[in-house]
């Protein structure tokens, strides 16, 4: 499996202890910039090549982009066809509570294997500024070890997903 990882100044450090971490993992990971520090760089520009990888082989490949946020990094992410980028760092629900679904998870991890098995997500954004380093490489390697489900009622949204975006993207 090829890992495109690609962020901006605030994730730069951590990129490239995912990029280390995913070769140990056995991955083969590409990344995808900045290769310089620049506080003053834009994150479009780094996300979109790692996106567009993905977008070339959505069935093989994945990503890792990160920013202080997240956000910003999955709105381009998610421009491209074929890739589902998943925004995490979801704060875990007290024990005890309910959440607005009437159902309770005390673990934040639990979002990334529900992104994969449900979505078959296969991008990831993180929000640098929400991670301490260890739950960084954890957060990412749950997601890339987390397998679609393929359940019929998963296959059928993404096959969905697919046919908005045939549609959106057709050339006019």
């Amino acid at each position: 499996m090829k890992v495109y990882v690609a962020t901006d100044h605030a994730g730069f450090e951590l990129k490239k202890k995912i990029v280390e971490f995913l070769k140990e993992e056995g991955y083969e990971a590409q990344d995808c910039g900045p290769f310089e520090y620049d506080k003053n760089d834009d994150y479009p520009d780094f996300i979109k090549i790692a996106a567009q990888k993905v977008s070339e082989d959505p069935e093989n490949s994945m990503g890792i982009v990160l920013g202080g946020s997240g956000q910003g990094e999955a709105i381009v992410a998610n421009k491209y066809p074929g890739v589902r980028c998943a925004l995490f760092y979801a704060p875990v629900v007290p024990a005890g509570s309910t959440d607005v679904a009437g159902t309770k998870s005390t673990d934040p991890f639990e979002m990334l294997r529900l992104t994969r098995e449900h979505n078959n997500s296969n991008v990831l954004s993180l929000g640098v500024r929400f991670f301490t380093e260890e739950e960084a490489l954890k957060a990412v390697k749950l997601f890339l070890d987390s397998p679609f489900s393929a359940e019929e009622r998963h296959a059928r949204r993404i096959d969905k997903i697919k046919k908005i975006e045939e549609e959106i993207c057709k050339p006019t």
